[in-house]
């Protein structure tokens, strides 16, 4: 004789989450460590030709000053400028090489360093294997993020530290000599170059979160760099239109060679400090972006 059983009764109590399996061991914090991306990084072709570029260029203006003279004082000799001083020392030297390449050329290295590193693992197909590995998609960003503005960092010390070599090979070691008169000794004017390094990565902090943001969406490196290079110069072509007026202090290339006020014998600051709100507002709302947005992405590439 069969007897039927009665079905198990709810109890009122909501089964409890199956636990997800880990692997013995596994720390999301550990995944893609700092030092591995950036060896990753540094291995790469695009860093070494770009490291190479940089490194080069105060050579290419030494000779340029040992082929053309001394440097004039603009049309007519009527206009005093930073480039009039550059041969008076190592400092002056290292100064005028910031001065002729923080407007594009500095921006070359941040938009290729941050725009290059997430997209380039899309082209490759890598991506969603560093996703599966697993490395959370957070962990992942930090870590190129971080590299990154590092080697971006790197590029801007590397070109003054060898443009000041150089120089001072060239021209001797000596005061910092300012186009309107005066002069700041080697000391000063060596503490100032590190306040100018600095303020100049800080405006670049814009170009780096476009280049970072446009990575996460594109999975072609070419379009995320040239993205962020193009909406730059336009930047540069807006900041030109006069007829903005106050609008210009809103852009970020309005304030890039603000760090001219530290060459003074009493330096001015408020106009870094201006640029320097400018460009932290606008990165971290650039930067928040490519997090919030990679965090939803789906990712087949």
């Amino acid at each position: 004789m069969s007897t039927l059983t009665e079905p198990a009764k709810p109890t009122g109590h909501p089964e409890p989450p199956v636990p997800v399996a880990t692997a013995s061991g596994y720390r999301a914090s550990r995944t893609l460590p700092l030092r591995v991306e950036l060896a990753r990084q540094l291995k790469r072709r695009r860093t070494l030709v770009m490291g190479a570029i940089l490194g080069a260029l105060p050579f290419v203006l030494a000779i340029a000053f040992a082929i053309g003279g001394e440097p004039g004082g603009g049309e007519g000799g009527n206009r005093i400028n930073l480039m009039d001083t550059a041969t008076a020392s190592g400092a002056n030297f290292a100064a005028v090489n910031l001065f002729v390449s923080a407007g594009f050329l500095l921006v070359v290295p941040v938009a290729l360093f941050c725009g290059d590193t997430v997209a380039s693992e899309a082209s490759w197909a890598s991506l969603r294997y560093l996703l599966a590995a697993p490395v959370p998609r957070a962990r992942l960003l930090w870590s190129k993020l971080v590299v990154g503005l590092g080697l971006s960092l790197a590029a801007m010390v590397l070109l003054p530290v060898v443009a000041l070599l150089v120089g001072t090979a060239a021209y001797g070691w000596g005061p910092l000599e300012i186009p309107t008169g005066g002069a700041l000794d080697a000391g000063t004017a060596a503490q100032r170059l590190v306040v100018i390094v600095g303020y100049v990565f800080v405006s670049q902090l814009v170009t780096a979160g476009l280049a970072f943001w446009l990575s996460t969406k594109t999975d072609a490196p070419l379009g995320a760099v040239g993205g962020a290079v193009g909406l730059t110069i336009v930047g540069n072509v807006l900041d030109a239109v006069t007829a903005l007026g106050d609008w210009r202090d809103f852009l970020p290339a309005h304030w890039q060679f603000a760090w001219a006020d530290a060459i003074q014998p009493t330096p001015e600051y408020s106009g870094m400090i201006q640029g320097t709100a400018v460009s932290v507002t606008y990165a971290v709302v650039l930067f928040a972006l490519a997090f919030r947005g990679f965090a939803h992405k789906d990712v087949v590439s």
